[in-house]
């Protein structure tokens, strides 16, 4: 059965995942607007004797999911699905103010959505990708849509103890522009509706026709040392317009920052 992939709005467990992201980012915009205000009054940091790692290396482990995709593919979706990032940014400190530093560099992001009963057919030939309900057909026990782009990722950082900043609050915002690498969909163990194995193959299909090669993600950061929460949350859609429905993954994990 191939789905009407019209535009509707995600619930349950996905409305509230993205409200949470959506929280996070807004609370370390009220954060950093907060300490700027105090920043303004105290100018001490500035005649301080610095020895800042400047978090070059990040990384960042995540839960991912899907925003903006209709229920009837949103509630096929795993509610725990696995991304992984990596980058090496360069930092640099503002001259007049140690607390705010901006930082940019090169990284590399990995997704991978698991589905429950459906497939994503990449190597369809049509002109829309299908999402195909798998409920009573024959199915993997394991399936993943799996994407990774190269970024370019930069952020404004507030630093609130620039003299001790391996234990400090930090804040982040910033974004991240990447292209496309790989997105290929991968089954495992094949099984009829009633979930018993009929073959335990592996099957991988790679195709990006349906998929857009380049994207824009929003990020915040709120965190103490070389650990700290992370949103991130793509403002241009997965799919292409003419492809399918308007998919805006996010991811909310840890990052994990140092050297």
């Amino acid at each position: 059965m191939l789905f009407n992939l019209s535009l509707t709005p995600t619930t349950g467990i996905f409305v509230s995942q993205v409200k949470l992201m959506k929280k996070l980012i807004f609370t370390a915009f009220t954060i950093c607007s907060c300490i700027i205000a105090i920043a303004q009054t105290n100018n001490e940091w500035k005649k301080a004797s610095l020895d800042r790692a400047g978090d070059h290396l990040m990384i960042q482990i995540t839960n991912d999911n899907w925003a903006g995709v209709p229920d009837s593919i949103s509630s096929n979706i795993k509610r725990v699905s696995r991304g992984l990032g990596f980058s090496f940014m360069i930092d640099k400190p503002f001259k007049t103010d140690p607390h705010w530093s901006v930082a940019f560099g090169l990284g590399f992001n990995g997704s991978n959505i698991f589905f429950e009963k459906m497939s994503v057919d990449l190597n369809a030939t049509g002109n829309t990708l299908p999402f195909k309900n798998l409920d009573s057909s024959d199915r993997f026990k394991k399936y993943k849509l799996v994407t990774v782009f190269a970024e370019v990722p930069l952020e404004l950082r507030y630093t609130l103890n620039p003299a001790k900043e391996g234990k400090s609050w930090k804040f982040a915002i910033g974004a991240k522009v990447g292209t496309m690498i790989n997105a290929h969909t991968k089954g495992k163990t094949l099984q009829n509706k009633n979930g018993t194995t009929i073959d335990a193959y592996t099957l991988k299909e790679s195709k990006r026709t349906f998929l857009n090669g380049t994207r824009i993600m929003g990020t915040a950061r709120v965190g103490i040392g070389s650990f700290s929460l992370v949103a991130n949350y793509q403002l241009t859609s997965l799919v292409k317009d003419e492809a399918g429905p308007t998919v805006r993954p996010y991811q909310i994990g840890i990052c994990i920052s140092g050297l």
